[in-house]
């Protein structure tokens, strides 16, 4: 290998050459790279939010796919003219050409690169789709919290037009139904029912007094206590009758007062568990409005990207390197190579010299 070191040097010499008329050859690419933070969503707690977990990192790599959606990279190729730059082809091809999304490692951190030959549109490229992605992610947190508001007025809707009716039937049995002129009358009648056993009582005695009388009368006297005593009789038959009419209409105004009491009740308790429920609701709603746009992740751009001033390719420096590396291993491995064969070579004629040797002497 010493004794052929200027052909080693000149295949490192052709092999750098190479390198650098390929190199200044291709076209410069310019790759620019803006980077979003995921914040967690405000509500939830600082410790829970400090924690980085394994599965909360993989649950990030759904905003990988917001950025590198299909449909978001055409709208960026026919805002920015791309096709005349990039040439006719599938948007898939042209994607995995120009774009490249990812997590940093073990971070909150979204970059998103752009690859062109013009470092500007490079730039523009990489910040329309670090904005778009946060205009996404802030437009479904804001649907998702439309439509929870909105199952929330709903429910309000429905337990307000609940309410409602049964304030109205609460109001219709005040006014349909009352329960103070029922209590009055069978105040009355239970005034009336003790007035009227006193009176029976009384007649119950005078028909006692008038039995006693008739055993001590004389025949003239006989016949006017058994008139008195008939009369009585009369009176307490009616009395009875009297009574027990007033127990037939005080058992039945018992029992309407009874059935209004009920549907009173329940009236009420209606009332009172709807207000809960309306309070409840609007509680909820409350919260929920205070609440919007704060139960998703958050995601803010922390670097738009700059304006790159070297080429990301091609890579002078790195090819130059690579082509110094490959001319000096090549010759060698080829001398290797060789030195292997002569020697193999060497060692067959040996063994054939010791063979004819051998043959010879016997």
């Amino acid at each position: 290998m010493r004794s052929r070191w200027r052909w080693i040097g000149a295949s490192c010499v052709i092999a750098v050459t190479i390198a650098l008329l390929v190199t200044l050859s291709q076209a410069r690419q310019y790759t620019a790279t803006a980077r979003i933070v995921i914040d967690p969503p405000a509500g939830a707690d600082l410790r829970s939010a400090m924690a980085v977990s394994p599965v909360y990192l993989e649950s990030l790599k759904t905003y990988e796919q917001f950025a590198s959606g299909d449909s978001l990279f055409q709208q960026a190729i026919e805002q920015f003219g791309l096709r005349s730059t990039l040439g006719e082809g599938p948007v898939e091809s042209l994607k995995k050409r120009v774009l490249k999304v990812g997590l940093v490692r073990n971070t909150r951190i979204l970059e998103i690169s752009g690859t062109l030959p013009d470092a500007r549109k490079a730039q523009a490229l990489t910040q329309f789709l670090a904005e778009s992605t946060v205009k996404l992610t802030r437009s479904m947190v804001s649907e998702g919290d439309q439509d929870l508001l909105q199952g929330i007025e709903g429910q309000e809707r429905e337990t307000r037009e609940r309410l409602a009716a049964i304030d109205n039937a609460w109001a219709q049995s005040l006014s349909a139904e009352p329960v103070t002129q029922l209590q009055s009358d069978l105040k009355s009648a239970g005034e009336l029912r003790a007035s009227l056993e006193q009176q029976v009582l009384s007649v119950e005695q005078e028909i006692a007094d008038a039995a006693e009388r008739e055993k001590q009368a004389t025949a003239a006297e006989l016949a006017e206590i058994r008139k008195e005593a008939g009369n009585a009789r009369a009176r307490l038959e009616e009395m009875r009758r009297q009574l027990q009419a007033l127990d037939r209409e005080s058992a039945a105004k018992e029992k309407l007062l009874a059935t209004r009491l009920a549907h009173r009740d329940k009236l009420d308790a209606d009332r009172k568990a709807g207000q809960a429920a309306l309070t409840a609701i609007q509680t909820r709603l409350r919260e929920a409005r205070g609440d919007a746009g704060y139960r998703g992740e958050r995601l803010r751009i922390i670097d738009p990207g700059i304006v790159p001033e070297r080429p990301s390719s091609p890579n002078l420096p790195l090819n130059l390197v690579a082509a110094l590396l490959l001319g000096l291993v090549l010759p060698i491995l080829y001398l290797t190579l060789q030195m292997g064969y002569e020697e193999q070579r060497a060692s067959g004629r040996r063994s054939v010299f010791h063979a004819v040797s051998k043959a010879r002497e016997e």
